[in-house]
């Protein structure tokens, strides 16, 4: 179940600091999602999306805070800044 108070701070007006204020209102909710352990299905599912949609908006939000394709840990990494910054 999808914590309403975490999509609220996740999703409201005013941009996080750091890396994180390039993403996008549905990047950041991506990542909370991930960040509450959602995989990518599980994402898609919870957000009304398709699989490849939510790749997208994965593979931006690393672009985005700067983790290049094929570096390790991304995901959690970008998991760390969400919790960092938030």
């Amino acid at each position: 179940m999808i914590d309403p108070e975490v999509v609220h701070h996740v999703t409201r007006a005013h941009s996080p600091q750091g890396p994180l204020a390039r993403l996008t209102a549905r990047e950041r909710e991506v990542l909370a999602l991930m960040a509450e352990g959602s995989s990518n299905a599980e994402i898609a599912s919870k957000l009304f999306l398709s699989g490849a949609a939510v790749s997208t908006h994965v593979a931006n939000l690393f672009a985005k805070v700067g983790m290049a394709p094929g570096e390790d840990n991304r995901r959690v990494k970008a998991i760390l800044a969400w919790f960092e910054y938030n």
